[in-house]
């Protein structure tokens, strides 16, 4: 997992509410259990058409979303069924933050674990976002804040252990094993 210290980036909008895990990456691609390759399907239903042409109206098909690592979605972000497809998803894609002023507690859970930031933030941030998209902004983990171009500061909640974890690029496991020499030592005392 790539190291998360600070991210600037323009923003893809999505300003649906609810949007689930079943419409990030419906349950039909759900038959792999590698992540490479899943950001092809991400949003798929509403990505192309039935015959699997993308739709030009489509947020991420338009040009100036390539490229693009944050995404800002309305409230709800992620409610839904338990998938950890779904962050892996946006990760392949190319995201490494989602903004909300909502998150579902599951799907951050699961974005946590694999690097992907999950970013709350307040209703009028929130709302100045989604009024104004592809705009560039930048989210700073360590001090927990997201600056608008206007230079207006969100601060967003992220647990100690989660922070640290992105802030040195390592889940819970790599963490478990970075601590082996002081776990073995505690072992032989007790």
């Amino acid at each position: 997992m790539q190291p998360f210290t600070t991210l600037t980036s323009c923003t893809v909008v999505l300003p649906a509410a609810n949007i689930d895990t079943d419409q990030i990456i419906p349950a039909r691609f759900l038959t792999t259990t590698t992540r490479a390759g899943l950001g092809a399907h991400l949003f798929a239903d509403w990505r192309y058409d039935e015959r699997g042409m993308p739709r030009p109206e489509f947020v991420l098909n338009r040009p100036e979303s390539a490229g693009c690592r944050i995404l800002v979605a309305g409230r709800n972000f992620g409610c839904g069924s338990s998938r950890e497809h779904a962050p892996w998803a946006l990760l392949d894609h190319g995201f490494r933050a989602v903004v909300s002023t909502e998150i579902a507690d599951i799907f951050r859970t699961n974005a946590l674990k694999n690097g992907l930031l999950p970013v709350i933030v307040d209703e009028a941030s929130s709302t100045w976002l989604l009024a104004n998209p592809g705009v560039e902004v930048t989210v700073d983990l360590a001090a927990g804040t997201l600056t608008l171009p206007t230079g207006a500061k969100a601060s967003f909640p992220i647990e100690a252990f989660a922070r640290h974890c992105l802030l040195n690029g390592v889940d819970e496991l790599g963490y478990l094993l970075s601590r082996g020499r002081a776990i073995e030592a505690y072992e032989r005392r007790t």
